[in-house]
């Protein structure tokens, strides 16, 4: 069987042309205010600081502006909420992305929840998640339209195909799910309490896997001729690693993420796609 190594990285490089093109025919070249994404990091976390510099890079690649407000691990509830109301009201700032984990001590959902929707770039506010179960979204997860974005780039027809997705968190598996259903695929979600969870699996056209267990997904896990989107990101002594086993796997699959190289390019990408349609909406 033919396999396609899905190269993550020239997808991505894609669409952060497109939206640098955008930027520069829309913004720079009339003399007009850019977009800006501001993240917010809670100090502490090593891979944490890794991505929000891969953010800040992609920001300038695209001539976008880029703020980070760091702040220290002992930060109190009221002084994060705090910074999110003072970006929420500075009108230079398009986009607000909380990097994830935060420390314990601090209540998730009132923080994500006190980021106004205008400029929730990563679609987690309750308000913007309601939105895109009802498919009236601007913006979607990055990672979950990062993933469609592939499956498009794929000529993929997602209508009528039969998709699993392993994983229900609301960042990756039940935000992809939503925007297969909307794409009008039959979608089947499971999860740590799913049984005879290859038999479920080996149905799939499009099999997506995002529960952080290395190289769990085997090929008796798989469909012939199936395409697979692997979402793990797992750091072993051998490096970065999937939630497949992508030596064993991909032979019998038609297209396949790697693991560095597949889907993290495109959260990033559609990153900077989110963060632009908020500042057009923003500015109408």
């Amino acid at each position: 069987m033919d396999m396609e190594r899905i190269d993550g990285k020239a997808i991505a490089s894609e669409i952060k042309n497109g939206v640098k093109e955008k930027i520069n025919n829309e913004y720079i070249s009339k003399g007009r205010e850019v977009p800006t994404l501001c993240c917010i990091i809670v100090e502490g976390n090593a891979a944490s600081e890794i991505y929000v510099a891969s953010k800040e890079k992609a920001c300038k690649a695209c001539g976008m502006g880029s703020k980070i407000v760091r702040l220290p691990n002992d930060v109190s509830q009221e002084q994060l909420l705090g910074v999110i109301d003072d970006l929420n009201a500075d009108d230079s700032i398009s986009g607000i992305l909380l990097q994830l984990p935060i420390p314990k001590h601090l209540d998730y959902f009132k923080t994500i929840n006190r980021i106004s929707p205008a400029k929730d770039v990563d679609c987690l506010t309750n308000e913007n998640l309601g939105k895109l179960f009802a498919y009236n979204h601007k913006v979607a997860p990055c990672t979950a339209s990062g993933i469609i974005k592939i499956l498009q780039s794929q000529k993929v027809d997602i209508a009528g195909k039969r998709a699993v997705v392993v994983g229900r968190s609301l960042l990756v598996g039940k935000s992809v799910a939503n925007l297969l259903e909307e794409n009008n695929a039959t979608v089947t979600v499971c999860h740590s309490k799913t049984t005879n969870l290859a038999e479920i699996t080996k149905t799939a056209d499009i099999l997506i896997v995002a529960i952080g267990k290395p190289k769990f997904i085997t090929a008796d896990y798989v469909k012939e001729g199936a395409v697979v989107i692997d979402v793990g990101i797992n750091r072993t002594d051998a490096g970065i690693i999937g939630d497949v086993d992508y030596d064993d796997v991909a032979p019998h699959t038609s297209a396949i993420t790697p693991v560095p190289g597949g889907v993290g390019p495109l959260t990033v990408a559609m990153l900077m796609d989110n963060t632009l349609t908020l500042h057009r909406d923003r500015l109408g």
